[in-house]
């Protein structure tokens, strides 16, 4: 057995059981010298230098530390002695810290305020992690945890997710027995195949039925209007599911778009991503539909806005991230030209579409309001 203290999100029961395989157990402990922060970039705590930190000391066998060794490399930590009191006496046991140096916000940092906020997304991405022990290098699942826990955002929204339900069945999960869930792919997106019956309408169980399914994070659109000038933004870009579709033209143009972040709203992703693909600091925004793509296999939601934008003349810049390969060029389109695209079909996606039609129906409003 080794001897480890914990003092951070892992003090969180939940997210230990997760990642250690095991329940938290263990003693109370005070790290001198040092207090915990939470840390400049990101909602986790780092140690710096103070006058003492409480922890819990717990004993792990081989099979536990090599759990929590893998999760914690995923954020390049790795165990080092340290120097703790147990019921005031003196015990040399280990502790997780960065590899490299980390810099301290001005907060201090709390696990209950910590566990009200990203306790549950934590422990749905650490189940995420956690599959992947054993088959993938740490450092590798590290570079996309950003993606991870966005996955882990979007699926417990969609478990919060309570539409009106003013015509259907009103079946729910209680109507669904799945047998199986497995996970043969996991990168930047996500493969899972599932086995399943379901509630038949007559009452009965269905066979059971095998499907495989692509995952992603849910994302959000916006179609940027300008009112006064009567014009929209539209960006083009290449698109890779339209080139393995074999279209022939797989650069689409299309509202401005993007995953929304673990910690984000559908807003706030939406006026990131204006900034980031197109430079534009949007005005309101109105909501469009929020809704499934292509729910027979892609799990995603989308959120679909309007926002209002003070647009230039034309505007052909070249945007996106570089950190994501991104090649983004950015059209001024007058109305009467994005109704000719519309009626044309060169708006081929969804969010163009769905995104479009509510402007025809409200342009008229928009315009009056200035």
């Amino acid at each position: 057995m080794t001897s480890v203290v914990f003092f951070g999100t892992l003090l969180h029961a939940p997210l230990f059981e997760v990642v250690a395989g095991r329940s938290l157990d263990g003693r109370p402990v005070h790290l001198p010298g040092e207090t915990v922060m939470e840390a400049a970039d990101g909602a986790y705590p780092v140690l710096v230098p103070g006058a003492g930190v409480d922890g819990l000391l717990v004993e792990l066998d081989d099979a536990a530390l090599a759990r929590i060794d893998f999760y914690e490399a995923c954020f390049e930590y790795v165990r080092h002695s340290v120097d703790v009191f147990v019921d005031g006496e003196p015990v040399t046991t280990q502790v997780w810290r960065p590899k490299g140096a980390s810099t301290a916000g001005t907060s201090a940092w709390d696990i209950s305020g910590w566990s009200a906020t990203w306790g549950a997304i934590s422990v749905e991405a650490a189940r995420e992690v956690m599959r992947q022990f054993g088959s993938t290098p740490p450092e590798e699942v590290g570079a996309r945890f950003w993606m991870i826990r966005s996955r882990a955002q979007s699926y417990l929204s969609a478990r919060n997710w309570r539409r009106a339900g003013l015509v259907g069945s009103g079946f729910g999960l209680e109507a669904v027995d799945v047998q199986e869930h497995r996970f043969p792919y996991t990168k930047f997106f996500a493969a899972e195949e599932m086995r399943a019956r379901f509630r038949r309408f007559d009452g009965g169980w269905s066979a059971p039925v095998e499907r495989a399914m692509w995952r992603t994070s849910d994302a959000v659109t916006v179609l940027p209007y300008d009112p006064r000038r009567d014009a929209i933004l539209l960006v083009e870009q290449a698109r890779f599911g339209v080139l393995a579709h074999g279209d022939a033209f797989p650069w689409l143009l299309e509202p401005i778009a993007g995953m929304i972040d673990a910690g984000e709203t559908a807003e706030q992703a939406g006026r990131r991503e204006a900034m980031e693909e197109a430079g534009l600091d949007l005005g309101a925004l109105h909501f469009v539909a929020k809704y499934y793509p292509s729910p027979g296999g892609i799990a995603q939601v989308l959120t679909s806005y309007v926002g209002i934008a003070d647009l230039p003349e034309t505007a052909q810049s070249i945007g996106g991230s570089l950190a994501e390969d991104e090649d983004i060029q950015s059209h001024v389109v007058p109305y009467d030209k994005a109704v000719a695209l519309y009626e044309g079909g060169d708006l081929a996606d969804a969010a163009s579409v769905v995104s479009f039609q509510w402007l025809m129906l409200n342009r008229d409003r928009l315009r009056a309001a200035g």
